[in-house]
């Protein structure tokens, strides 16, 4: 790829880092996670941002502008006599029409001509199964990476995601590991043969064989969230750096700082998501393997970072025959809707009012009375103006369909417990619904949260939820199959189908059916306990 100039901030950044001591030993990580198929530019609400927009210079990120600003900062940071790595830390897969038709094989391309030295396995990485992922490995330059398992027993990946790697950078020996979420078999599909370790035990045991084999600089690699990145932290000692994903974090404070059980502090870096900054850490070791500095600083991409002209011309090669789909027009939103995953997995938001409703509207007529969906199923806002079926997609990415089904009043309870039970992890599983109403108390303990449940009457009035009574229910097919903790719908279910049309589908035909123009809104129907 041709060098590009990259914006002046980011350029005259290597003057605030000083050079290390001749014998300490110094290393660069450049580093981005979560990216989600966000191959073209993304707006400020991390959906589709138009070519015109683009030209005005209102769109951030992009796979080309990630190639530039890594590109450029690798170049100088290797010039100043830097060392340097570039690391992934996972979910490359699912999130646009670019996964729905490429997979894996684009996001490989775009990745081998950036280069990077290593990235960890996503639980997005298995939504199409070990396939895919093992199409992806062979596909890319470097190693990618999964400790916390076993897969003797799966035949696509036996012997091709290696737990970590040992690289030699200036003499020294740096290892990476990699580890993933213990819960990826509830948000995603490894399928039977992909078991998952719980991640301390697993990071101890290498950690303890590295150091014997005279590794002390060790890099966490992980997509479990910046939660369990701490709790990593705290557990285990010898670690050196987390570089995290998974939870989509934009840190307050760049490193965070964990203490490990012997007492020496853990940066822990993240960089947000969807292509839309470029983390840069630079951590220094002393002569006994100890972190003695780390410091730096997440860089927006924003459109004074230019696009990499030969990718870019890629991406647009790529992106020709899915353009006419994009551009088709649903409708018209009075206001934005609100998909923003901090919101969407804590409380009621509009695009989960949205979504649950066109689901309901398009089922009632088959006697559902109810609808719960994923607040992780939500991934993007759509702004006020004009509503294009790319942006539906780019909300609705995972080729989800309409799962109806019955069940008893008692397991929607459990259902609802279910999705309240990881609010504090921003978990997806989060519920928003139609049909229904609840209170819920965020004090009390998981499996114990939901306080009152109504369901809406034919003449629009609300009644308690019996739990002994039958109810029809909606759903996406992901969690209808247990997806996201809802075993429940799995495995009580009565009287299901699972194949009913695409939610994207739902959604536009229910836009459209309003008259085309759509006023975003939130109501009650999600409380909290004062």
């Amino acid at each position: 790829m041709k060098k590009q100039a990259l914006a002046l901030t980011l350029g005259m950044a290597i003057a605030s880092f000083a050079a290390p001591a001749l014998a300490d030993f110094s290393l660069k990580i450049l580093h981005i996670n979560d990216v989600h198929s966000r191959i073209q530019p993304i707006n400020r609400f991390d959906s589709s941002c138009g070519a015109e927009d683009n030209a005005a210079g209102e769109c951030f990120g992009g796979m080309a502008r990630v190639a530039t600003a890594i590109e450029t900062r690798r170049s100088a940071l290797e010039g100043a006599g830097f060392n340097v790595l570039t690391l992934d830390a996972g979910d490359q897969f699912q999130g646009s029409l670019f996964y729905t038709t490429f997979k894996g094989a684009l996001a490989a391309e775009l990745m081998n001509m950036i280069g990077f030295d290593a990235m960890a396995v996503g639980n997005h990485e298995f939504d199409d199964g070990p396939e895919k992922l093992a199409e992806f490995v062979d596909t890319v330059d470097f190693p990618v990476l999964f400790a916390n398992t076993n897969l003797a027993n799966e035949p696509l990946l036996k012997g091709k995601v290696p737990s970590h790697i040992v690289k030699e950078i200036d003499g020294e020996k740096v290892a990476i590991i990699g580890v993933l979420a213990e819960d990826t078999a509830e948000t995603s599909s490894p399928g039977d043969n992909v078991p998952f370790i719980q991640a301390e035990d697993i990071i101890r045991k290498l950690v303890t064989q590295l150091e014997a084999d005279g590794v002390n600089k060790i890099v966490l690699l992980s997509h479990v969230g910046i939660n369990r990145d701490i709790a990593i932290a705290e557990a285990v000692d010898g670690i050196d750096v987390i570089v995290g994903g998974h939870s989509h974090t934009l840190l307050d404070e760049y490193p965070t700082m964990a203490q490990a059980p012997n007492g020496k502090n853990v940066p822990i870096v993240q960089a947000y998501a969807y292509t839309k900054y470029l983390g840069e850490l630079s951590v220094t070791w002393d002569d006994n393997g100890d972190v003695i500095e780390a410091e730096g600083a997440p860089w927006l991409l924003d459109a004074r970072v230019p696009e990499d002209k030969e990718m870019a011309a890629l991406i647009e090669e790529k992106a020709a025959p899915l353009e006419e789909i994009k551009a088709q027009v649903v409708g018209n939103s009075l206001g934005l809707i609100n998909g923003d995953r901090n919101v969407c997995r804590a409380e009621v938001c509009s695009m989960g009012v949205l979504v649950a409703e066109a689901m309901l509207d398009r089922t009632k007529d088959q006697g559902v009375q109810i609808v719960i969906q994923n607040g992780g199923g939500l991934r993007a806002s759509i702004d006020e103006g004009e509503i294009t079926m790319g942006e539906v997609l780019t909300v609705l990415p995972f080729q989800n369909t309409l799962a109806t089904f019955e069940l008893k009043g008692a397991d929607v309870i459990a259902a609802l417990e279910n999705g309240l039970s990881q609010v504090e992890d921003v978990a997806g599983r989060f519920p928003q619904v139609a049909g229904m109403k609840y209170t819920w108390d965020p004090e009390a303990e998981p499996g114990s949260r939901v306080v009152s449940v109504e369901v809406m009457q034919d003449d629009g009035s609300y009644a308690a939820l019996d739990p002994e009574a039958t109810y029809g229910v909606a759903t996406n097919n992901y969690m209808r199959a247990g997806g996201d903790g809802y075993s429940v719908f799995e495995t009580n279910g009565m009287n299901a189908y699972d194949y009913g049309p695409g939610l994207e589908v739902v959604v536009a035909d229910y836009i459209a059916k309003l008259g085309g123009d759509y006023e975003p809104t939130t109501d009650d129907r999600i409380s909290k306990v004062e």
